[in-house]
């Protein structure tokens, strides 16, 4: 069998591909929500060495640490220092996101149709709905629980990973003939619902009667009998948080938590699919997974940061600072506190080369103008049965690398410097990669790309591993691709500071163009005509 050089080249990395995109899905099948994804990171970063910090604290850094800080638990920074750091040199960074679309319980998710319990869910960002019509769905997400001593609250995680929901499709012979021709086009309001339980079989399933109780124990006709005393306008009865949910969810919470209901505060929960991820197709070479866009960016940056700083040594020769972001609600838009567009990158930087400074002018200015950062978010790879939906000269494709997104109206904020310097990182370690332009005819993604470049200044590339199926609830992408980029995202750490500072278009002096193009001599004789003409008007 004859193969091409980027299959021998493929055939070789094998045995390195497929244990890294093994620990992508477990990964991925551990982390159902940002809050566990950013548990996981934690984890995994305290485990090689890096020092928790906290923003609200003041900070100690110094060359040569590794230090991490999470916002909100789902934005989570790590960093590592230099040896050789100076004042002004730059971050070196990888973002991602934690986010996919899904399915989030409103605040009062109680709703009865029909006969059955159902959830009430807002869809989160854009996701691909009618994929989740008729998936075994469970629960995950944070709950906050009160103490014992009644008046302290703490943040617990949960996962609920049986099937405990679904939402059924409309069987074909009861849909509306146009939906044969136009689609299945359900309503989002009233027809997305997940179903929890049938009313009667929930009933029979409570341990005990529902009542309607405070946190604090205390009936609403003891808590409205309280504010009658104390205000001179009685007050409403505080809704305890257990009568704005079915009580058979809240039991099913606090069973697993191992809390009485009573002590449930609050949640944020997620509706999630209870299929895990695996490696999948005839020769293994796919990965078959939900949250891929983007967790499997955001477990390659995370782990090509750990291994880049892994010994002794590793950082010692390093002049700048290596950073991994990742943030929370990039498929909403990125402003938030704890999103892309809030001040977590630029306050990192300000806090870190500040306090490196040594008290220097410019010091963190200088630093962000001198950065480099990629913005890591999954690409769309050709589809096979829709080829014509890419530009004929830009079709990314399984195992050929990472894809570099390029768009001038700032859709992605790569340019041909920032292209160049992550392509002459791959070269340098004989990796390759692809790349993306968006059809004339079609509407254009984005990342978080755009957003931190125009609030830090500094060079941006946009880069992800190719995949189908993006914000379906299963998507895929190749494992090949999983350890070409997590190689890729080793050597830009590992490579781009000196690359970086030998590549500075500002700091070189303009070109001379002048006698750089030998014209063909014409044999005629040319005079120079005056500025002014001296004949006398």
């Amino acid at each position: 069998m004859a193969f091409t050089q980027s299959a021998v080249g493929v055939a070789a990395c094998e045995g390195l591909n497929k244990p890294i995109a093994q620990e992508l899905v477990d990964f991925i099948n551990y982390s159902w929500t940002p809050y566990h994804a950013v548990e996981e990171a934690s984890q995994r970063l305290m485990a090689a060495g890096f020092q928790h910090i906290s923003e609200k604290a003041q900070w100690d850094i110094q060359p040569g640490g590794k230090y991490f800080f999470t916002r909100n638990t789902t934005t989570i920074v790590a960093f590592a220092v230099g040896g050789l750091y100076a004042p002004g040199n730059g971050f070196y960074m990888v973002g991602a996101h934690t986010d996919s679309p899904c399915l989030k319980l409103k605040p009062i998710s109680k709703a009865t149709k029909s006969g059955f319990l159902m959830v009430n869910a807002e869809c989160y960002g854009g996701g691909l709905w009618t994929t989740w019509f008729d998936r075994d769905l469970g629960l995950a997400g944070r709950v906050l629980v009160r103490g014992s001593d009644g008046t302290s609250i703490t943040q617990r995680l949960v996962k609920v990973a049986r099937p405990i929901m679904r939402i059924p499709m409309l069987a074909i012979h009861l849909q509306p003939a146009e939906f044969r021709t136009t689609g299945f086009k359900p309503n989002l309001q009233t027809n997305f619902a997940p179903l929890l339980a049938t009313a009667i079989k929930a009933q029979l399933g409570l341990s005990e009667p529902p009542t309607s109780t405070t946190g604090s124990g205390k009936s609403n006709s003891d808590s409205a009998a309280v504010g009658s005393a104390t205000a001179s306008v009685p007050l409403p009865p505080v809704r305890p948080e257990a009568s704005k949910h079915h009580p058979v969810l809240m039991e099913l919470l606090a069973k697993d938590l191992g809390v009485q209901v009573a002590d449930i505060v609050d949640f944020e929960l997620h509706v999630c699919d209870v299929q895990p991820a695996v490696i999948g197709g005839v020769q293994e070479e796919f990965v078959f997974a939900g949250r891929l866009d983007n967790l499997a960016m955001s477990y390659v940056a995370l782990q090509s940061l750990i291994d880049s700083c892994a010994g002794e040594e590793a950082l010692a020769q390093e002049t700048g600072v290596r950073s991994v972001a990742l943030f929370d609600h990039e498929e909403v838009g990125s402003d938030s506190a704890q999103g892309a567009g809030g001040p977590v990158m630029r306050d990192t930087i300000r806090r870190v080369a500040g306090a490196l400074a040594g008290g220097q002018e410019g010091a963190v200015e200088r630093a962000t103008l001198s950065s480099f950062l990629v913005s890591a978010d999954m690409a769309h790879a050709l589809h096979p049965n829709y080829s014509d939906k890419h530009d004929p000269e830009h079709q990314p494709k399984f195992h050929e690398g990472l894809v570099v997104k390029h768009n001038h109206n700032q859709r992605y904020a790569t340019n041909a410097v920032s292209a160049a310097l992550f392509r002459e990182v791959g070269r340098l370690r004989g990796i390759p990669c692809q790349e993306f332009s968006v059809r004339n005819d079609m509407a254009c993604g984005s990342t978080i790309g755009p957003i931190l470049a125009s609030a830090l200044g500094c060079r941006t590339v946009d880069v992800g591993i190719p995949q189908l199926s993006m914000h379906s609830i299963r998507e895929m992408c190749g494992v090949d691709d999983v350890g070409i980029a997590y190689r890729h995202l080793l050597a830009f750490f590992q490579e781009i500071s000196a690359l970086g500072e030998a590549l500075d278009v500002d700091s070189l002096p303009p070109a001379n163009l002048r006698g750089t193009i030998d014209d063909t001599a014409c044999h005629h004789t040319h005079t120079k005509a005056p500025l002014i003409d001296p004949t006398p008007k």
